[in-house]
């Protein structure tokens, strides 16, 4: 698969929240039409870089560049209006309890456009089809299982079309089984929506088979990355330490 235009970059970020530092000169490139995986250990600031791709969070330094534009010159209003090209997976779906799966996946077309509800009926069931949940949208948040949730924080995600599509932890506790699902579901999203991912994930297994770019995070920076036959190659022992869950290494355990 020959990808070549980055769509989206972060150069030289640091990032701070109080006195921890989160982020620290972190630069990564996210090519264009490819499914880019962010790993590393629990709480090294991967979600961080989801929430500043798209603008929920300003680096205190260094630039973060979308689509050609530096979303730090961004105004709030032009800060609103550059999010509705961008689809967010929350970790924990985060959907409306109180409304239908149909209402929730609905809801960013009800916000963003002035389409007749004919559209988009038409759009939710076509998204809801394509993530394999073509008869739930009558359904409440608390009747689906955890998978079925997150299939349609998914769909809600890509109802917009988005250019480039965020999904944060998309298989943690989740079954072998589903996690498969979940994984192709996110390979065919891609296909269908011939846009950009970027996946924050723990799941090996999952970024192996998803994934055409990988970069870890390690102690606020991009320490590797490249495909996945090169990073399973690395020499850099913490990447290979992470990569084969070792305890012994240069990361401290425990």
């Amino acid at each position: 698969m020959q990808h070549n235009r980055v769509f989206a970059r972060l150069e030289d970020v640091s990032l701070s929240y109080g006195s921890k530092v989160v982020l620290r000169h972190c630069s990564l490139d996210i090519v264009e039409d490819a499914i880019t995986c962010i790993i590393g250990l629990s709480g090294a600031g991967k979600s961080t870089i989801l929430r500043l791709l798209n603008g929920l969070r300003k680096p205190d330094s260094g630039r973060v560049i979308v689509d050609g534009i530096d979303i730090g010159t961004l105004s709030p209003r032009e800060l609103i209006e550059f999010r509705r090209s961008i689809g967010f997976s929350f970790q924990f779906a985060a959907l409306f309890d109180s409304l239908t799966i149909f209402e929730n996946v609905a809801l960013p077309l009800r916000e963003h456009t002035r389409l007749p509800e004919e559209e988009i009926r038409k759009r939710v069931r076509a998204a809801l089809e394509g993530v394999g949940l073509a008869d739930v949208e009558d359904r409440l948040p608390a009747e689906l299982s955890g998978g079925m949730l997150k299939r349609a924080g998914f769909a809600r995600a890509v109802i917009t079309n988005p250019k480039l599509v965020l999904y944060d932890e998309p298989t943690t506790g989740l079954d072998p089984i589903i996690t498969h699902v979940l994984t192709d579901t996110i390979i065919r999203l891609r296909d269908r929506l011939k846009g950009t991912a970027v996946v924050v994930s723990h799941d090996l297994e999952s970024i192996y088979r998803m994934g055409d770019y990988i970069g870890m995070l390690f102690e606020g920076a991009i320490i590797a990355y490249g495909t996945v036959g090169e990073l399973r190659k690395s020499t850099n022992p913490i990447v290979q330490q992470f990569l084969q869950g070792s305890e012994v290494g240069p990361i401290p355990v425990g």
